[in-house]
């Protein structure tokens, strides 16, 4: 397919973004939204007595889907108006109903609510992918719920944790954004028909004062486009805060996956756990033993845009003006659709990553093995209290060897030798295999597996029943 390579073409579409997204963004499902509308817009009119026949709009119907470009381009260089130039292109393949097209309606009519009608149908196909990066996370939690490992603090060791339970923190940040993008849409509503300056006054010169009628007319509007209700008051546009409140959300599944990518790339660094690796797939151009985790850090370098990103919004909804001004118009149209792509993308890879992980199980015991002595301390310390030995003298012996093994670990590159020294205490009296009976790693873990299994049970279980598992292929450029 050919391609001019002298324009600037977005890598979200090009690389990143899948075609589905891609779509609810594109002119066709813009300009069809703008036809969707002039006929639910006509068909209301009709219904509540205007001379609209049904003939007309039988007509529009037929001409829902095919834009004829080239006519509305042309209009729109002579009359520099978007809207007005597909009107008159409408009406050139309507004739019939060419003088009730877009009736007491202006331009914010179909631009506006398709602009809510994309933020309704994308923030849908988010939650799709986002549940189907948490169908992967629980089945890896679940088959790794009881594998012991590191847990850190700091970046530092800590007590252990499982590979599961680590799994259910990723899941349990990203339900939190599910649940925060699924409350904005239960509270989105479309814009209506509220004319110029939202009085409604266009439509209530047709219906020659009836404001039952016009009442009536935008609930007719909003139960055709599948809305229950329309804004109860609006300037010229809808607020523009529903915008910031949706890239708030798209912001907040950014840091969560950002979060799991920067956790997968240092798990990776400590040779644990390690994204899909394909057969042919070069690492480096220098270094052929490389395996960079290159699709986590694709995922921190989108995040960060779209966490960004999520600022535009917010100042445009901060600096209109009265009833509107058109400083939102081309700030609006870039950050609100390229934050949806670059999510989009973002979840392509999640799903992508999530559904191949690779755990080193002997490389997350030998790590667990090389630190446990340290954190069995403890544990030794009260089997020699029970056995008669005083805490206070048994916590300072401990404390001595352990910095002497951590001496030897860290000065002089030996092995952890904690366990013979302490052996070799006549403070501790116990054998080296009752010391050896500490050192089993599951006794250090909790309640982390039994935690794993209740979360998928009573917190992600009843949320992945809302959206029913559809195989999701990703589209991903590796």
């Amino acid at each position: 397919m050919g391609q001019n390579r002298d324009s600037y073409i977005s890598p979200l579409s090009t690389r990143y973004a899948s075609r589905e997204m891609q779509y609810l963004f594109s002119e066709n499902n813009k300009f069809r939204t703008w036809r969707r509308l002039w006929i639910a817009l006509a068909k209301a009119e009709r219904q509540l007595g205007l001379p609209i026949t049904q003939e007309q709009i039988s007509q529009l119907e037929a001409h829902e889907s095919d834009i004829n470009y080239d006519v509305a381009e042309a209009r729109e260089r002579q009359v520099r108006h978007d809207v007005m130039s597909h009107v008159y292109a409408y009406g050139q393949q309507c004739p019939d109903a060419e003088g009730i097209i877009h009736l007491g309606a202006t331009s914010c009519y179909v631009g506006d609510n398709t602009d809510i009608l994309i933020l309704r149908d994308a923030s849908k196909l988010v939650l799709r992918k986002c549940a189907q990066v948490l169908r992967n996370l629980a089945a890896f939690a679940e088959k790794y719920k009881a594998l012991p490992c590191l847990a850190y603090t700091h970046l530092q060791p800590a007590q252990l944790t499982t590979v599961g339970k680590r799994a259910t923190l990723w899941m349990n940040e990203l339900m939190m954004d599910m649940e925060n993008l699924e409350f904005q849409l239960a509270a989105l509503r479309l814009r209506g028909t509220k004319g110029a300056t939202g009085t409604q006054a266009s439509f209530l010169e047709l219906f020659e004062g009836d404001e039952a009628r016009v009442k009536e007319l935008e609930r007719l509007v909003a139960e055709g486009l599948g809305f229950e209700k329309c804004a109860a008051v609006t300037g010229q546009t809808y607020s523009r805060k529903v915008d910031a409140y949706f890239l708030g959300a798209l912001s907040g599944i950014a840091q969560s996956a950002c979060k799991f990518a920067t956790d997968l790339r240092l798990l990776q660094s400590f040779e644990e756990v390690e994204e899909p690796f394909e057969k042919s797939q070069i690492g480096s151009s220098a270094m052929p033993y490389k395996r960079n985790p290159m699709r986590s850090e694709r995922i921190c370098a989108l995040s960060r845009y779209v966490i960004q990103d999520a600022v535009n919004p917010a100042m445009t909804a901060a600096t209109q003006w009265f009833e509107r001004t058109l400083d939102d118009s081309a700030n609006k149209r870039i950050a609100v659709a390229e934050a949806f792509l670059a999510v989009d993308a973002i979840l392509e890879i999640y799903i992508n990553v999530t559904a191949g992980l690779v755990v080193y199980e002997r490389v997350v015991r030998r790590r667990v093995m090389e630190k446990l002595p340290f954190m069995a301390t403890e544990n030794i310390m009260m089997e020699a209290v029970k056995r008669g030995g005083n805490r206070q003298q048994l916590h300072e012996a401990l404390r001595e060897h352990s910095q002497a093994a951590a001496r030897q670990v860290k000065l002089e590159g030996g092995a952890n030798d904690l366990i013979s020294r302490i052996e070799a205490d006549p403070l501790f009296p116990l054998t080296r295999e009752e010391i050896d009976a500490q050192m089993a790693p599951e006794k250090y873990v909790g309640r982390a597996p039994s935690q794993v299994a209740e979360f998928l049970e009573n917190e992600a279980a009843p949320m992945l029943a809302r959206y029913p598992d559809e195989a999701m292929e990703t589209e991903l450029n590796v």
